[in-house]
C-alpha cells in the first residue's frame, strides 16, 4: 500500500528527531544531552519527542527493531534445500561483502561506538537487544521445524547462530574503532566467517533444512 501523507510526515518527523539527537549525542556525549535539549533543537515539545521515542536510549538506538529480527528473517527466507545456518552465513556474507553500514562498515562508526562506550544505559540496551536476537532466532527455529517446547535443539542451534553474528560484529567493531577502513575490514570479516563456518558442527550446519 502507498504511504499516506500523514504517515510520511510522521516518518519524516521521527527521522528528523533521531538525526538531531544523534548529532547532539556525538558532539556532547549521551549523558550530557537531555530529552529537553533534543526537543529544543528540534523545535518541538518534550512530550512530542516522547511520543516518537519512549526512552532517551531509543533516540540513539532507533533502528534496533530491524536488528532484533535480522537473523530470524534470514532463516525464514532460506532457499529450498538450505539449512538455517547456511541461510545465516549466506546473509551475513552478502551484507558484509556489500560493506553494509548496518554492520558498522561506515565512516564515523568509531564515534558512534564511543558514545555507547561512555553510556552504561546504552550498553545495557545493546545487551538486551542481543538477547532479543537470540529469542527471535529460537522462536523462528521452533516454528520452522515444528519442534516441541521441550526440545532443546532450537535453543542450542539458535545460540550458536546468534554467536556467529555476535562474533563477526564484534570483530568489525574492534577493527573499525581501531581505525580500519570499511572495505578492508569487510574483506577481513569475510575471511573470519569462513573460519567460523569450519567451527560449526555438521549437526548445526544441517539443522532446519527447507524441504524442496
Amino acid at each position: 500500500m502507498a504511504e499516506g501523507l500523514r504517515e510520511r510526515k510522521k516518518r519524516e518527523t521521527k527521522q528528523r528527531i533521531s538525526d538531531i539527537a544523534t548529532g547532539l549525542f556525538l558532539e556532547h556525549g549521551f549523558a550530557q544531552v537531555t530529552v529537553a535539549d533534543v526537543a529544543e533543537a528540534a523545535d518541538l515539545s518534550v512530550n512530542t519527542v516522547y511520543n516518537y521515542f519512549p526512552a532517551k536510549e531509543d533516540l540513539f538506538l532507533d533502528r534496533m527493531d530491524g536488528v532484533t529480527q535480522r537473523l530470524a528473517r534470514m532463516i525464514r527466507g532460506r532457499d529450498k534445500g538450505e539449512s538455517a545456518a547456511q541461510a545465516v552465513l549466506r546473509g551475513l556474507r552478502q551484507d558484509i561483502g556489500a560493506v553494509s553500514p548496518a554492520y558498522g562498515l561506515m565512516d564515523g562508526f568509531d564515534a558512534f561506538m564511543n558514545v555507547i562506550e561512555h553510556a552504561p544505559t546504552l550498553k545495557a540496551r545493546l545487551f538486551h537487544v542481543q538477547q532479543q536476537v537470540q529469542d527471535a532466532v529460537v522462536a523462528t527455529l521452533r516454528e520452522e521445524t515444528g519442534a516441541p517446547a521441550d526440545d532443546p535443539l532450537p535453543l542450542l542451534v539458535g545460540g550458536q547462530l546468534t554467536w556467529v553474528e555476535n562474533a563477526v560484529v564484534g570483530y568489525i567493531t574492534r577493527a573499525m574503532t581501531a581505525g580500519g577502513g570499511a572495505t578492508t575490514v569487510s574483506r577481513e570479516a569475510l575471511v573470519l566467517l569462513d573460519e567460523i563456518e569450519e567451527l560449526l558442527s555438521e549437526r548445526v550446519l544441517t539443522y532446519a533444512v527447507r524441504e524442496g
